[in-house]
């Protein structure tokens, strides 16, 4: 990908990202959906070399791994605090049984942190894992 593509692309992620916030009124609801929406781009970015459709990067995928490890460590203190804002995608659930969410990112964290990011084969091996504990969450916990 070069590097004018590169660029065009985070951009439009970020319009995207500020289109997606606009409207949410709660501080707590904009940081935990900046916090997912890094995750996305995280997983994003490492599924396309997983996949293929992106060359493989080393660097490129230990930033991802570090900020999906950050991301799911964060999450149990992001959704502390219920809200209920209607832009969010957080279910009521989420404070409904807060042990199993937060046990679902530490599962994510755990499989973030296990994540082998040193070769292209390495990463596509270990990625059923970390869909597995971002999906279980999702399935449960967004609408």
């Amino acid at each position: 990908m070069t590097r004018l593509a590169i660029i065009t692309a985070f951009t439009f992620s970020l319009v995207g990202a500020a289109l997606a916030h606009q409207g949410v009124k709660d501080a707590k609801v904009k940081a935990w959906m900046h916090a997912m929406m890094q995750a996305g781009q995280a997983s994003k970015t490492l599924g396309n070399m997983a996949k293929g459709t992106a060359a493989f990067d080393a660097d490129q995928a230990a930033d991802a791994q570090a900020i999906l490890i950050e991301v799911s460590a964060a999450i149990p203190t992001l959704f502390e605090v219920k809200s209920d804002d209607p832009v969010s995608e957080a279910l009521p659930a989420i404070w409904e049984d807060y042990a199993d969410f937060t046990g679902k990112a530490e599962a994510m964290k755990a499989a973030s942190e296990t994540l082998d990011v040193s070769s292209a084969e390495t990463l596509t091996a270990g990625m059923r894992s970390l869909g597995r504990s971002c999906g279980g969450c999702h399935q449960s916990y967004r609408k």
